[in-house]
């Protein structure tokens, strides 16, 4: 334990800062009686005013050392734009079953920073520092890159730097993982992938995929503390655990020799955070309830891969009214009303006569979802580029033909096996 730690526990003991500082002065002799001066001598008055004095300067002091002892004990501050203050644990927001909430979901008992930060092994100056916020940083904690995206162009990926990626790991591990989510989303779930995903739909009559528009950015700090709000969190862990688990997009710019990172927009959750797709699929629990409960008004299927959403008509109904229009005027509404968005020129609908793809995968007919013929051929070529030496193309990565090789062997055991003997050769080479 610090000094300062040490101090602050002296001044709780105290009952309060100014308890604390009227102690010490009466302990150190510098607690001045208050005296009508009106018959002092000049010789008393003088040295009664000397004696004020040094009972003023060890209380500026008393005050200052009490202040930093405060600053390691408290959050006192996170920044622009954000509220905070140390004395609100507690207001009409809480939920009314807060213990009992937590208790349900398994979920650590947080009840103050300090225990937070505690628990996470740092201090509150460091949990300070790392959920303190500014539209013009200096200094962030993510590094940003960008991969290409299938549809041209590229994404930028704001990845956490090392200590900032170990406190969100945690808040994972020990309450994002633990959150409901609902049975028909397959992105970013333990045990469930886009072959899972894929496999919903099988056979259908009519396949439609949408795409949620600016999925993550539109999950915004005040949505992110909503979730650990309802998770049982009171207002200040709420708000930690929000700010911990978000950051700005930013622009980076140069000004008089230094590196300035310009907020543009509101905090909402990063693409490249751990904590991230989790915390996405928790936000998006009563979406996917309520299209859920549509197309199975409607006689569809539905299932939710982070941003893409899904819906088929399964085969034995395309003799019926399929209720396709139903469906498209219905799902926009549900989305726009849960806060989210459907990107128009993403959607798209195959029937039966044509390829219909889920993931990256075909689902026509009653067989296992399967990798596309195209794919396979640059899977079969990226593999023959490696086997001579060659490097990969820009975007490709082993992880990526090993995870489509995979498929492939599920689906297609004899032509996976070949692939995948291949990949091992060469990596023994």
């Amino acid at each position: 334990m610090t000094d300062l730690l040490k101090l602050w526990q002296e001044i709780e003991a105290a009952g309060n800062i100014d308890n604390y500082i009227e102690q010490q002065l009466v302990k150190n002799g510098y607690l001045v009686e208050r005296r009508d001066t009106d018959d002092m001598s000049k010789k008393e008055l003088d040295r009664y005013k000397k004696q004020l004095k040094q009972e003023a300067k060890a209380k500026k002091e008393l005050k200052k050392k009490t202040w930093l002892a405060y600053k390691a004990s408290h959050i006192v501050h996170v920044g622009e734009g954000i509220f905070w203050n140390d004395g609100a644990n507690f207001d009409q927001w809480d939920h009314l079953r807060a213990e009992e909430q937590t208790s349900a979901n398994e979920l650590p008992p947080l009840d103050s920073p300090k225990e937070l930060a505690k628990t996470m092994g740092i201090t509150i100056e460091e949990l300070r520092w790392f959920t303190y916020h500014r539209d013009d940083a200096k200094k962030i904690h993510y590094r940003r890159f960008t991969i290409p995206k299938r549809s041209g162009g590229e994404r930028n990926i704001w990845a956490p730097l090392p200590k900032l990626k170990e406190l969100q790991r945690w808040i994972l591990r020990e309450i994002a993982e633990k959150l409901p989510i609902h049975g028909a989303s397959h992105g970013f779930v333990a045990g469930r992938s886009i072959l899972s995903n894929a496999a919903v739909h099988n056979n259908s009559h009519i396949v439609v995929r949408m795409d949620l528009k600016d999925f993550f950015p539109t999950l915004t700090f005040p949505r992110v503390k909503g979730i650990f709000r309802h998770a049982g969190y009171r207002e200040q862990i709420a708000t930690l655990l929000a700010l911990i688990c978000t950051e700005a997009p930013r622009e980076v710019i140069q000004h008089e020799g230094e590196l300035h990172y310009l907020s543009l927009g509101p905090r909402c959750l990063p693409q490249g955070a751990p904590t991230s797709p989790a915390l996405s699929n928790v936000a998006s629990l009563k979406l996917d309830r309520r299209l859920s409960g549509l197309a199975k008004k409607l006689g569809w299927r539905y299932t939710r891969y982070a941003d893409d959403l899904t819906f088929s008509l399964p085969e034995k109904y395309k003799k019926g009214n399929s209720q396709l229009g139903a469906l498209l005027k219905s799902v926009p509404n549900i989305v726009s009303d849960e806060g989210f968005e459907i990107n128009r020129k993403k959607t798209w609908v195959a029937r039966k006569g044509g390829r219909q793809c889920v993931t990256g995968l075909v689902v026509n007919g009653k067989e296992m979802p399967r990798v596309p013929r195209k794919k396979q051929r640059e899977i079969r070529s990226a593999i023959h580029n490696l086997q001579q030496g060659k490097g990969l193309r820009e975007g490709e990565t082993i992880e990526q033909i090993l995870g489509y090789v995979a498929f492939i062997y599920m689906s297609q055991p004899d032509k996976g096996k070949k692939l995948l003997e291949k990949i091992g050769n060469i990596k023994l080479q």
